[in-house]
């Protein structure tokens, strides 16, 4: 009988190992450089999206962008006057369009706290609140006589009231008792809410901040600015620094675009901050070490 075609010489038979894929909470790492492509590394993921980075599709010059309380969805304000709603797992669906809302390019929005609805505000002066189940407007009010290009909310201390703040010109966060405005002195003012008086002045940075960001135990103050400098403020009443500067953060630059200034705290307390080339940096919570970007 003549021998099988292709078997190995000798007669020996090679059992070849059944390839594992990564589990699906992982991801590969491989070196680009190396024609051989070698796994590097594999890293543990920490979250439920599909990809580490994912593209949703749909709007056109984003301004803003925001999760809702649950962080099961995303809606995103654009210069051309209209909010896009997305999910934010998969399938990533863009299931709303809020259109022709405002005379004037939408600046800023935030998710109600309590309730299915946003707050946007605009370039007209205006301050919307849309209801996202019928995709109507709630109220309109003209809220200042300049353009508005902040929005924050709060929870009252005790009375479980929403509250609303909005800035022209700078940037504003409050945490119920407070509200934080950055201003174009380069100083963040502190105001006390329930007697709206000026409180303390918060300095540090060499240019304008361009944003603002209670961190969620509402004990630090996150404000980039123009100046490429990232500043971690401790607003607790009874802070160890007299500057009240926790952390100093670098390696996120403002570049000459002056786009993608804004910054943001994660759940745990991570943070991340847009800078120049269209890429974002993120740092571990508040000891300032640099994660990734």
């Amino acid at each position: 009988m003549s021998k099988r075609p292709g078997s190995p010489s000798g007669g020996a038979v090679i059992k070849r190992a059944k390839a594992t894929p990564p589990p699906s909470n992982q991801i590969a790492i491989s070196s680009s450089g190396d024609k051989s492509k070698g796994l590097i590394r594999t890293v543990q993921r920490t979250s439920n999206l599909e990809a580490p980075i994912v593209s949703l599709a749909g709007a056109h010059s984003i301004l803003s962008c925001r999760f809702d309380p649950t962080g099961q969805n995303v809606a995103a304000c654009s210069a051309d006057r209209s909010v896009s709603l997305w999910r934010t797992y998969p399938p990533n669906t863009n299931y709303g369009l809020l259109s022709s809302l405002t005379k004037a390019p939408i600046l800023d929005l935030q998710w109600s706290l309590c309730s299915p609805q946003l707050y946007t505000v605009s370039a007209d002066h205006t301050l919307l609140t849309l209801d996202v189940t019928t995709g109507q407007r709630v109220r309109k009010i003209r809220a200042h006589r300049e353009i508005i290009n902040s929005v924050d909310r709060t929870m009252a201390g005790g009375s479980g009231t929403e509250l609303v703040v909005t800035g022209s010109d700078d940037g504003t966060s409050a945490d119920g008792a407070n509200i934080y405005a950055a201003a174009l002195d380069n100083e963040l003012h502190v105001y006390d809410l329930r007697k709206g008086t000026q409180l303390s002045t918060l300095t540090g940075h060499t240019d304008t901040p361009t944003s603002l960001s209670l961190s969620p135990n509402g004990s630090f103050l996150l404000p980039p600015s123009f100046s490429s400098v990232t500043l971690i403020h401790d607003v607790r009443p009874f802070a160890p620094s007299p500057t009240r500067i926790h952390r100093t953060l670098t390696g996120a630059p403002a570049g000459f675009e002056h786009t993608l200034l804004r910054a943001a705290w994660s759940r745990n307390d991570a943070l991340a901050r847009g800078g120049e080339g269209s890429g974002a940096r993120w740092w571990r919570g508040r000891r300032g070490e640099r994660a990734w970007g």
